[in-house]
């Protein structure tokens, strides 16, 4: 952390110790697990979203890049829009056939799970 990195400490007032070392909480992002090793399950979902279905796939171990790799992938295979947030991809509309076909082909350990 850069020594004038000033936005990490905008919660701390002011210390008179001159050998004080401001630390944050920031907890370093989990490795990501090769896709044998991960186990997805992939749900449909339609609560708060007017009514409309969409995909979700949870259950991601690893970093936000990589989870946003493959939800760019699930996203381009299916030709529809989604998003990857809070460890698990949003794929709109009820593709979850398609999305355990294109995981199951990429080496991830996936399931249908749900309803």
């Amino acid at each position: 952390m850069a020594d004038n990195d000033w936005k990490s400490r905008l919660g701390m007032v002011y210390s008179t110790d001159p050998d004080f070392e401001y630390r944050t909480d920031e907890r370093p992002e989990t490795e990501t697990l090769p896709p044998a090793r991960q186990h997805l399950r992939v749900w449909l979902d339609r609560r708060q979203r007017a009514g409309k279905v969409v995909t979700l796939v949870r259950g991601f171990v690893g970093r936000g890049a990589d989870l946003a790799d493959l939800a760019r992938l699930l996203k381009t295979r299916c030709g529809v829009g989604g998003a990857a947030k809070e460890g698990e991809i949003v794929i709109q509309g009820d593709h979850r056939d398609r999305v355990v076909e294109i995981l199951t082909k990429a080496g991830y350990g996936c399931k249908k799970a749900g309803s």
